[in-house]
């Protein structure tokens, strides 16, 4: 469909005929950015995630890629596995706040795998511009938002009108932007000249950059500390509440949890964590990662893309400039192509699926989402629509394998060593969580409650897990 917010085209594309077509098929033709003049205005004009296409979007996004290239995530698989049994140490200590350590777990895996940097806590100098920052971001990319990204002239004037004034914004949001793209990339060079500098990628660009001299050199790091400074920003929200949003489901859906134990236990005993090694002997593990995707997508409505030039779709012409929106969710519980869309069953990712759907369940019985069809018996007709969650064409989330790393080594370990359990009086209502929706889809309060397995869950948390 397509709609118009203050003279600007909006194409919100809800098939995957269709977002192929334009966003894959046509990408070059696709793959701009709207202007955000506002982001002009809070000098946030650099970060990689909204920058308009040209040569420092293609240079920017050449480190992503290289950086992040699908093969990366082994040489970090260590890293990845500490600090997850980290986190079950914290867990096990104050398990009613969850969230705050998921939080603090994404933060660790971001700043260990950009900048090689221990991050200890979540208010640590290095995390607390890009944590700031966010919150800026969050509520300025949407269409109709923001009204100077629709009237842009709006920015020449706006500091002498009292009610659009951003000025101390814009000097809060500068400051933050320098700390964001400086400090971290500052302490990597001084652990570099120590010879103390952990494997990280801003480390190995730095190496290349390093036999440099003059402009060049500058320029180079220039693209170095901006695409990697963007990591924060374009992975930690979207990842937290992809993370949180296992919580709910496992809470809600035992029988999923369940199986899962059981395959965990069958595969890899009582006697040790998970690792990356034991995933391809764990089919339902990866196809919870899968389904967790495809049911909680937490862009729904993707990263907005707009159109370098007329174009002509199924008739309808597309001019240029225009906002396209994939509509992840509209794909991903379309019911023709994921039967019951709304209940969360990882049986769709699997080979044969010989499992009935599982009924969601609360503390006293049939919990929200429960489905009143019989069980159903089926194969998912294209597994690889799961893309769409983390975007689509010569825009789509570089950093997706490292997601889908941290969303396997997360559920692993913590059902190799928890049971969880939805506390409806802890919860928004009847403690289903609704979502929080805007740009980011955000699970809502929800109570769970997540003990250890038993005796032998808590001798695997005391050997493994480390507490900060």
């Amino acid at each position: 469909m397509s709609l118009q917010v203050l003279g600007q085209v909006i194409v919100v594309l809800s098939s995957p005929s269709a977002i192929k077509d334009l966003l894959e098929r046509r990408g070059e033709s696709y793959s701009d950015r709207p202007l955000f003049p506002l982001h002009e205005v809070l000098g946030l004009d650099w970060l990689l995630p909204a920058l308009r296409k040209g040569e420092v979007w293609s240079e920017g996004r050449k480190v992503l890629d290289r950086s992040l290239r699908p093969a990366a995530p082994i040489s970090y698989r260590r890293m990845m596995e500490e600090k997850t049994r980290s986190f079950l140490g914290q867990l096990f200590v104050t398990p009613t706040d969850f969230r705050d350590h998921v939080e603090l777990l994404q933060g660790k895996l971001i700043m260990a795998l950009t900048y090689g940097y221990d991050l200890k806590a979540y208010d640590d100098e290095l995390i607390v511009a890009p944590v700031e920052l966010n919150k800026v971001l969050a509520q300025s990319v949407l269409p109709g938002a923001v009204l100077m990204n629709h009237i842009p002239f709006i920015k020449h004037i706006h500091s002498w009108i009292p009610f659009l004034s951003q000025e101390a914004v814009a000097r809060r949001c500068r400051e933050l932007g320098d700390r964001m793209r400086n400090g971290p990339i500052d302490f990597v060079w001084k652990s570099m000249r120590e010879g103390t500098a952990a494997q990280s990628l801003a480390s190995e660009h730095l190496q290349d950059v390093e036999h440099l001299s003059g402009p060049e050199r500058q320029r180079q790091e220039k693209v170095v500390k901006e695409a990697l400074g963007s990591l924060f920003n374009a992975g930690s929200d979207t990842s937290v509440s992809t993370m949180v949003s296992l919580f709910r489901a496992l809470s809600q859906y035992p029988s999923v949890q369940r199986r899962a134990q059981k395959e965990l236990d069958s595969v890899i005993g009582r006697d040790r964590l998970p690792t990356f090694d034991d995933r391809p002997r764990l089919p339902y593990i990866d196809a919870i990662c899968k389904e967790l995707l495809r049911w909680h997508p937490a862009v729904p409505l993707g990263f907005p893309h707009a159109s370098t030039q007329d174009g002509i779709f199924n008739g309808h012409f597309i001019p240029k400039g225009a906002t396209i929106l994939a509509n992840a969710w509209a794909v991903l519980h379309d019911p023709e192509l994921y039967p019951d869309p709304e209940t969360f069953n990882p049986e769709r990712f699997l080979d044969a699926a010989t499992t009935p759907t599982p009924t969601p369940t609360n503390r006293g019985g049939g919990g929200p989402g429960a489905s009143a069809q019989p069980p159903r018996f089926f194969r998912t007709n294209d597994p690889s629509l799961i893309s769409l969650a983390f975007g689509a064409g010569k825009r789509i989330c570089p950093g997706r394998h490292f997601v889908d790393a941290t969303l396997f080594i997360l559920a692993a370990s913590v059902m190799a060593v928890f049971d969880l359990e939805a506390d409806a009086g802890r919860g928004d209502g009847d403690g289903s969580g609704a979502m929080e929706s805007g740009l980011l889809l955000s699970p809502g309060r929800f109570g769970c409650i997540i003990t250890a397995r038993d005796a032998l869950a808590k001798e695997l948390i005391a050997a493994y897990a480390t507490i900060d």
